[in-house]
């Protein structure tokens, strides 16, 4: 997930675990999933690669993300973000979220190897940093099949929980819940919108990828591999309001390039049927 490209899709592949890494030319790791084959394989169990964490690493981890920290809280990147979210627009877009909850839980998927990159630390700095802002933010659950134990010791020290269990993206939003995604496969998008397929979608606020990305992809590159992984991205763009995040500066278009706020608001059962894309 070049410096220049603007099409989101797969340059080379590592297969790990049930997710294929994707190395981007620039930045963090992106993943895409393999097809569920059964309900079982859904809530598999997950426990990371390593047996134990190692001390040394952590401490040197767990520093590192507190100076990214520090460089996030002070960038102007962050005080545009705040500044966008506090708009009138976006900000009643997440209290229709909201709606009588006091708080909406943040999902933080395929957040990428903590250790070996910026980029996913920049990302996982932005997620507690608007955790500490906004009274509105719960707890923090974090999953991605990379992860290693040391990384879920540093993840719990600052505040996260770490899922036992791989989900697959297919979390039901029975309560107001944010779905931290920058920069996931298109895959990993599509069985979270399949999950909650109806009355839910309005329960979600997404930070993601561009849907409108997707879409242009599409026009451009016809007959395409992200027509069949994105099927529900493409179908819900009738329905969704997207607000893009500026990059500001290089040292975040790593992290958020092309990214948007995701806001689902079918308001007719028509909207939810099926169409040809």
């Amino acid at each position: 997930m070049a410096a220049s490209s603007k099409v989101i899709g797969p340059e080379t592949h590592m297969l790990n675990e049930d997710w294929t890494i994707v190395l981007p030319r620039r930045g963090k790791q992106r993943r895409n999933l393999r097809r569920i084959r059964s309900p079982e394989e859904q809530q598999k169990p997950w426990f990371p690669t390593e047996i134990e964490s190692d001390p040394h690493r952590v401490s040197k981890l767990l520093q590192r993300i507190e100076m990214s920290i520090k460089k996030m809280e002070s960038s102007e990147f962050y005080r545009t973000l705040l500044d966008q979210i506090q708009t009138p627009e976006v900000l009643n877009s997440f209290y229709n979220v909201l709606g009588s909850e006091s708080n909406m839980q943040m999902v933080i998927y395929g957040i990428g190897c903590l250790e070996s990159y910026g980029p996913p630390r920049l990302q996982l700095s932005l997620a507690i940093l608007m955790k500490r802002k906004f009274s509105w933010i719960g707890d923090i659950e974090v999953f991605d099949p990379i992860l290693s134990s040391t990384e879920a010791r540093v993840l719990e020290a600052l505040g996260c929980s770490v899922l036992s269990v791989n989900e697959q993206g297919r979390r039901c939003a029975i309560k107001p819940t944010l779905f931290y995604m920058p920069h996931c496969e298109a895959e990993l998008y599509n069985n979270l919108l399949q999950a909650n397929w109806g009355a839910m979608l309005k329960q979600m606020v997404l930070f993601g990828n561009s849907f409108e990305m997707y879409h242009q992809h599409v026009l451009e590159f016809k007959g395409s591999i992200v027509v069949d992984t994105a099927r529900h991205i493409l179908a819900a763009r009738r329905f969704t309001h997207e607000f893009g995040i500026k990059t500001v500066s290089d040292d975040y278009f790593a992290g958020f390039h092309d990214s948007s706020w995701l806001f689902f608001r079918p308001d007719l059962e028509s909207e939810l049927q099926p169409k040809e894309i």
